[in-house]
């Protein structure tokens, strides 16, 4: 039984490790900042890989009431163009962090996927 007791640990030890990892990865994913963009640069979106929206950035020449369904057009594209660019980094950063835990590729583990 003494074997079966120190699997247990070890099992319990190793997922507690993978858990504090994945927890130090959405930590990095929300340090790492990516751009949306629409209209050519008029509107631009930074957000978080974890797709927290940190600012909005909106051209002077767009401030005119006739053109507010353009920018609301062009704020709707940019938030888009920058979840997808948050998406595609998130991607890549887990897919690093997993294939350094020997994990094999598209493994989801529960709540990072």
């Amino acid at each position: 039984m003494q074997n079966m007791e120190e699997m247990m640990k070890a099992a319990q030890e190793a997922a507690a490790k993978i858990q504090q990892q994945m927890n130090d990865a959405q930590v990095k994913l929300d340090e790492i900042e990516v751009e949306g963009s629409a209209g050519g640069g008029l509107v631009k979106v930074r957000a978080s890989a974890r797709g927290r929206i940190i600012g909005v950035a909106i051209d002077d020449s767009l401030m005119k009431l006739e053109e507010k369904a353009i920018l609301e057009d062009l704020v709707t594209a940019a938030f888009n163009d920058a979840r997808d660019k948050a998406d595609r980094k998130a991607g890549e950063h887990m897919a690093e962090m997993q294939s350094g835990l020997g994990l094999p590729p598209g493994f989801n583990l529960p709540g990072m996927g």
